[in-house]
């Protein structure tokens, strides 16, 4: 018997089971031992009804997915793929009534080969997981007016659907938000005509002779995502020779480039981190319990706040993940370092949320889906409106009587 009950379910599965390589995990990454994998004692229905939290901002959400080709770099995972290819969810804060249906989820392909990759796909039908209730609706006519925008990368292995809890509160708090899969990162990411790309970066991690080789591939990853970021944000302010035209040009009108953000989770967060080095419009970011296998420089991020919100286990100033206090060290602008007690890794993104509604628990990570949630949503929303709004929030003074989970660490 394992140590989940036997009402898990997907979801169960995929917080256990969507971990970084062996390799990785050995080299120190920001991935917590798995329990056994859960299993289900017979198969579960599609009929299940999963839907993500409700925002909390007043603004209705928007959102469009767009196919963005950065003909200056090739694929570095699959060179004769040809040039570097993006999928980006764009959420953005729309007209209350204007939009169509509810914005899926993740296709049921996504869903099948994440399944599949955990061998569980004759168990979990697909459909429960894509089939995920959503707030943000298609074809919904923008806010008027000039937004901040936020670019957010998911972890590694993970499909961008699993950051859609922050980016729908983002888009309801008056943000355009950017999110997107990066080519061969995931285990499925639907493209254009009819390809779902799965994860030759994975196999590459996997396969390294060595904790240093992979430990430098991680590194790569995270540099390749800071030059996405830095392209994405090229194309949504119109800054690159005729993106002003392309379909993702349009957004420049409802975009303040003077007010960008980026944030991630895992390899994400490192990610933003690497994006912010290189790129000075990004004015504040995000690690969301990510290795620094890519380091911050170290003359610092020319005095730019940033927010490294982890783990309790995995990254105190006293963890084995030693980068976080490397870094630390190194942030030279506002910055803070808040941990979670009892909190995994997959505690920042959909899958405990989406988990808790079915029921599941992990023993290693006791920190409900609800609170999970909340505190991911609460904090970086936080972050984002002082940083980038100019409005203060109390919140990230110090520990307050409502988050008692959350710690604020000095080292």
């Amino acid at each position: 018997m394992n140590r989940f009950r036997r009402s898990a379910t997907v979801l169960a599965a995929l917080t256990l089971a969507v971990t970084l390589p062996l390799p990785i995990a050995a080299a120190g990454a920001a991935v917590a031992a798995p329990p056994s994998p859960a299993t289900a004692s017979a198969p579960v229905s599609p009929s299940v009804q999963l839907e993500l939290p409700r925002p909390t901002g007043p603004y209705a959400i928007g959102r469009d997915t767009l196919h963005l080709v950065d003909a200056s770099r090739r694929d570095p995972w699959v060179p004769s793929a040809g040039a570097r290819e993006l999928m980006v969810s764009m959420y953005y804060p729309a007209r209350h009534g204007s939009g169509g249906a509810t914005a899926p989820y993740m296709t049921t392909k996504e869903a099948q080969l994440l399944l599949e990759k955990q061998k569980l796909g004759k168990e979990f039908p697909p459909e429960l997981l894509s089939g995920t209730r959503t707030h943000a609706h298609t074809s919904a006519r923008p806010l008027v007016g000039k937004h901040p925008l936020v670019v957010l990368s998911p972890g590694f292995t993970l499909n961008r659907a699993t950051l859609t809890l922050l980016s729908e509160e983002l888009a309801s708090r008056g943000y355009v938000v950017a999110l997107l899969d990066h080519a061969y990162e995931s285990f499925g990411t639907a493209f254009p005509c009819g390809r779902t790309l799965t994860c030759v970066a994975c196999d590459a991690v996997e396969n390294a002779p060595r904790q240093e080789a992979a430990k430098k591939l991680m590194a790569k990853v995270a540099d390749g995502r800071a030059a996405d970021i830095s392209f994405a944000i090229d194309e949504l302010t119109g800054r690159r020779h005729g993106a002003a035209h392309s379909p993702a040009g349009k957004y420049a009108r409802i975009i303040d480039p003077r007010r960008i953000g980026a944030a991630g989770h895992s390899i994400g967060g490192n990610s933003a981190a690497a994006a912010m080095a290189g790129d000075r419009r990004i004015r504040a970011g995000v690690n969301m319990d990510g290795t620094f296998f890519s380091p911050v420089p170290r003359g610092g991020l020319d005095g730019r706040p940033f927010l490294m919100l982890g783990s309790k286990a995995g990254h105190s100033p006293d963890s084995e993940d030693t980068s976080w206090p490397e870094d630390w060290q190194k942030l030279d602008g506002w910055k803070r370092w808040l941990t979670v007690a009892d909190a995994g890794h997959f505690t920042f993104i959909d899958l405990p949320v989406l988990g808790a509604q079915v029921g599941v628990s992990d023993p290693s990570a006791p920190l409900s889906g609800k609170r999970s949630g909340e505190i991911t949503r609460d904090y970086v929303g936080a972050f984002f409106d002082q940083q980038l709004r100019g409005v203060h929030r109390p919140l990230l003074d110090g520990p307050t009587a409502g988050n008692p989970e959350v710690i604020f660490n000095s080292p």
